[in-house]
């Protein structure tokens, strides 16, 4: 499920400005020079690897951006659903637009001078729309070349589920991107804890990374766990920088270089607050 709306601006306002350290998490026991190692190493920067191999068309590149397209499609969508069309045609639209992305190398349309994926993606697709909807309309979905999977099955049912706001299209593409984020991060965080077998712990430790500080019931949560409550606090302490790092490794992968990872997380939590 993903992270919803009323808990974006805690999520965004913790891990875009930095972890704060408060009444709760005082005197936590930090990580190991080990722990510390391992979790700190920056994953590949995708759209760094994606640009760089960019115009030869590699394996590699190939596979960095069909995994960055499965993950952020939905933005899109969304943003063509705003555009008023329908659900069909936003479809239609959507995966057309991937399929001649992967398939007809509009990385080179990539302006090196404005390396974030989300203003690659959505200048993409803004001119897809003004110079390829009519032959869309002609053509089958996919117009023949492979289609990338997408679960256009839960769209309609998500978009549906969204407040109503004012934003422009524009705008509103910028949270949902936001929201896709931080909804991945804690997806991976997730993904993390079952492998180490702490799977039903997680499920109770999670709320205290999505809710209000102020009201965190860490003395239930041990009652639940089985821990005492300065274990929990550890726990919890431990999974927020965890989460952190995940975040920033997960903003690496959308940007150029990794000097611009700062300046995006800023940019999202003015997206998220409007601060």
């Amino acid at each position: 499920m993903g992270i919803e709306a009323c808990t974006c601006s805690s999520l965004a306002t913790r891990y875009a400005r930095g972890v704060s350290t408060s009444h709760s998490d005082q005197g936590a026991t930090p990580l190991t020079p080990a722990e510390s190692s391992a979790r700190s190493a920056f994953v590949t920067t995708q759209w760094s690897a994606v640009l760089a191999a960019g115009r030869s068309d590699t394996a590699c590149s190939q596979a960095a951006l069909e995994q960055l397209c499965r993950v952020y499609w939905y933005p899109l969508y969304a943003y063509v659903r705003r555009r008023g069309q329908s659900p069909h045609d936003a479809q239609d639209l959507t995966q057309e637009f991937f399929a001649r992305l992967l398939e007809r190398n509009w990385l080179a349309r990539a302006d090196q001078t404005r390396g974030r994926f989300r203003t690659f993606l959505l200048t993409t697709l803004e001119r897809f729309l003004a110079n390829e909807w009519d032959k869309v309309r002609a053509l089958k979905r996919g117009g023949g070349l492979p289609t990338l999977p997408l679960q256009f099955d839960s769209a309609e049912t998500r978009y549906g589920a969204e407040p109503a706001d004012t934003r422009s299209p524009e705008q509103a593409f910028e949270r949902r991107w936001a929201l896709t984020l931080l909804d991945e991060v804690l997806r991976r965080l997730e993904a993390e804890q079952r492998a180490e077998g702490k799977a039903g712990q997680f499920a109770l430790l999670r709320q205290c990374l999505v809710g209000d500080r102020a009201s965190l019931p860490y003395d239930q949560i041990a009652q639940a766990t089985g821990l005492s409550e300065g274990a929990v606090k550890v726990a919890v302490h431990r999974l927020r920088l965890r989460y952190r790092e995940l975040l920033r490794a997960e903003i690496a992968n959308t940007v150029d270089s990794p000097d611009e990872v700062d300046a995006e997380m800023r940019h999202l939590f003015h997206v998220l607050t409007g601060r």
